[in-house]
Order: C-alpha cells, then sequence, then structure tokens
C-alpha cells in the first residue's frame, strides 16, 4: 500500500489499487500549486484513497476547464497532496512527489499530458505520451 505525506509530516495519505491514470498537467493551476512548470499526477479510486492521519485544509476553485476542483494541503507546511473534483468523479488525483518511495516518480511516467498549450517551450513533451489541449 503505497502512502505519502506533506512535508512537515502531519498529513498522511495511502491507496490501496493501481492507478487510473498517469499525467503531467500544464494547467495554470499546477504551476501554482506546484511552484514549478508542471504537475506530476497519478490518479487512484476514491474507495481505494485513505487520509491516515492529519487534518488537510480544502481550499476549492474554478478550473480552467471550467469545473470547480479542490485542492487538499496541509495548513502547516502548505503541501498539496491531493486534489478532486467534478472532472474526476470518483478519483482523487495525488501529488506522486508526496509519496514516500524515492521511485515513485519514476514509476508515475505520464500516459498523457493535459493542457499541453500552457507547456513552457523548454520542456519537451513525453514520448510515447497522449498530448491533450485540455482535461481530454
Amino acid at each position: 500500500m503505497p502512502e505519502g505525506g506533506c512535508f512537515c509530516g502531519k498529513v498522511r495519505i495511502s491507496y490501496t489499487g493501481e492507478p487510473q491514470l498517469k499525467a503531467l498537467c500544464h494547467c495554470l493551476d499546477c504551476r501554482k500549486i506546484s511552484g514549478s512548470t508542471y504537475s506530476t499526477n497519478i490518479a487512484v479510486k476514491e474507495d481505494g484513497f485513505k487520509l491516515v492521519s492529519g487534518s488537510p485544509k480544502p481550499i476549492s476553485k474554478t478550473a480552467d476547464s471550467g469545473n470547480t476542483i479542490t485542492s487538499h494541503f496541509c495548513g502547516d507546511c502548505g503541501s498539496t497532496l491531493w486534489r478532486d473534483g467534478k472532472s474526476f468523479e470518483g478519483l482523487k488525483i495525488i501529488k506522486a512527489g508526496v509519496l514516500d518511495d524515492v521511485n515513485a516518480l519514476g514509476e508515475a511516467k505520464p500516459g498523457v499530458e493535459l493542457y499541453v498549450p500552457h507547456r513552457v517551450a523548454w520542456v519537451s513533451d513525453v514520448p510515447g505520451a497522449q498530448q491533450a489541449q485540455g482535461m481530454s
């Protein structure tokens, strides 16, 4: 059962089952919450997702897709651990960098890149990954 947590360790998550999707997201929200050019995400079934400890804070907003999306983050250190919303019904979108396994990012090779028109010019596309204009 993969586990992960925020930077300070107060919020912990885990999941069971195989990821339903592995994606890079170049949307403007993901730039903001990651502090980088894109976010690396794994989508897991909601019923296999577990909040192990802590009380993450939610913040909701209208995403680039036009749907409401909620980010769940540690109120102490600010790390975003996962997102959910109408665009991903039945799924939790885990930020792969919060997983404890040092190989988690290597194993999260994306099958799709989302919002590719927002990809910065010096970042190349991932060979073999579907290139999506938006959420699909």
